[in-house]
């Protein structure tokens, strides 16, 4: 089953990955990110597959309801929502965490997600036919924080909750939500893990990581259940990495 997807952090790495999958198997896509270049670069992959380019700030509410508004204008639907858009913060002591780091994690990772949430919301409860898919990007971190990761690891947390609340509220409008925890998919952002990352006995110690198409094609299946069916939470990771027993 194909339709019409919105993928925010679509210029990069995880989102990269999902949108061009989906492009090769028959979806129309929305592309969203800050970076328009990047997402362009995305759009290019898909070979002439239709999707639309939409910068976008999913931390900024005018700028999310002007990426659903351009999707609903350009395709009349939204199908699929995919809430990949994600940061992080320098690992650093909770001690000398600044407030402003925080802000932007909670404000991108989690605002960010619930904004698009709403908005998915508004637009699949009244098309017809009714209801759509949402997909949250969790974490790992949503089960075991890395070392010097606060905000992270508490957004990631709070993106379960998140998933929860939207996935029961979404019943009454046939509106699906699953959550996938990702951990050590290969891309541009992950590159330190490979090198040496922060072990919870204070090490820094390489971590195996593994093919983000592996990402793309766990989102791919859960997209494409009928929405009579849902993946609630689905954990791929790197089958070697620390975490069964992360310690």
């Amino acid at each position: 089953m194909a339709g019409v997807a919105i993928v925010t952090g679509a210029g990069s790495g995880i989102g990269r990955a999902v949108s061009v999958a989906l492009l090769q198997a028959g979806w129309k896509v929305v592309l969203a990110g800050r970076r328009e270049q990047e997402l362009a670069a995305t759009a290019a992959l898909g070979e002439g597959a239709p999707c639309l380019v939409q910068p976008t700030d999913v931390s900024d509410p005018d700028s999310v309801d002007a990426l659903f508004a351009a999707a609903k204008d350009r395709f009349g639907r939204l199908d699929l929502l995919f809430n990949n858009a994600g940061t992080g913060a320098p690992p650093v002591p909770i001690e000398d965490h600044s407030v402003e780091h925080w802000r932007r994690v909670v404000d991108v990772n989690l605002t960010g997600a619930f904004l698009c949430t709403r908005a998915a919301f508004r637009l699949m409860k009244d098309q017809d036919p009714r209801g759509g898919r949402i997909i949250n990007n969790g974490s790992i971190s949503a089960h075991a924080p890395r070392p010097l990761s606060i905000a992270y690891t508490a957004t990631k947390h709070a993106i379960t909750g998140l998933t929860r609340s939207t996935s029961l509220d979404g019943r009454a409008y046939d509106i699906a939500c699953g959550q996938i925890d990702i951990g050590n998919a290969a891309t541009d952002m992950t590159r330190a893990i490979a090198r040496g990352v922060p072990q919870a006995d204070g090490s820094i110690r390489p971590e195996p990581t593994m093919d983000v198409q592996a990402v793309a094609d766990a989102v791919l299946y859960m997209a494409g259940l009928p929405l009579s069916a849902n993946v609630q939470f689905l954990t791929v990771m790197a089958t070697q990495m620390p975490f069964v027993g992360r310690g």
